[in-house]
């Protein structure tokens, strides 16, 4: 869903193969969409994926054939001479390496002085907080994904009073399916008042 804090995220998708640099990060909070753009680059490329734990050495062989995709960078052990020579046969072979991470590549644990600089050198694009356009299309989702039909002014309701954040979204949409069930009712903007704490 187009939102100003994902524009550049898209943006970055549809514009393949004309990127700003042969290695890009898309940072984002957990739940911002990072996973979902970065599985739609790699259905229209065709691009292999790796786990950032284990990169082997046919994974210099990938990418010489085409793009590459290493989904949630930071959360594994990184397996830093890995990293290292796939950035090196990425941009020898001018082919892309799309990576995903909740934090910049700064403030990861790594030790390879080389790897660091591979990295300085990769374009960054992030994902920001959700403005509440995409932040009431991430709720409408949610609830459609549990096959729950909640009244559009109600979703703005909770909009207005939820933290910002693509994780408490996931949060609040969880709490209020589980209360409407246990009641055996419609999830109304009383039953979201008393989740939120207000009367």
């Amino acid at each position: 869903m187009p939102g100003a804090s994902i524009r550049s995220a898209l943006h970055l998708i549809d514009s393949y193969p004309d990127w700003p640099a042969p290695v890009v990060v898309i940072v984002g909070p957990r739940g911002a969409g990072k996973t979902h753009l970065a599985a739609a680059w790699q259905e229209m490329t065709g691009a292999a994926s790796l786990s950032i734990a284990g990169i082997g050495a046919e994974a210099l062989d990938w990418a010489e054939r085409g793009p590459i995709l290493v989904d949630d960078a930071d959360r594994a052990p990184i397996d830093e001479t890995g990293l290292f020579h796939l950035i090196n046969a990425v941009r020898a072979s001018g082919r892309h390496l799309l990576m995903t991470a909740a934090t910049r590549p700064v403030s990861w644990p790594i030790g390879l002085a080389d790897l660091v600089s591979r990295l300085r050198a990769a374009s960054i694009v992030e994902i920001g907080a959700p403005d509440d356009m995409l932040l009431a299309g991430v709720l409408t989702k949610l609830f459609a994904d549990r096959q729950v039909d909640v009244d559009p002014a109600v979703i703005q309701y909770v909009v207005k009073r939820m933290e910002r954040s693509f994780e408490s979204a996931n949060a609040v949409v969880e709490r209020l399916d589980a209360a409407a069930l246990a009641r055996k009712s419609r999830i109304t903007r009383a039953l979201a008042a008393e989740l939120l704490g207000e009367r």
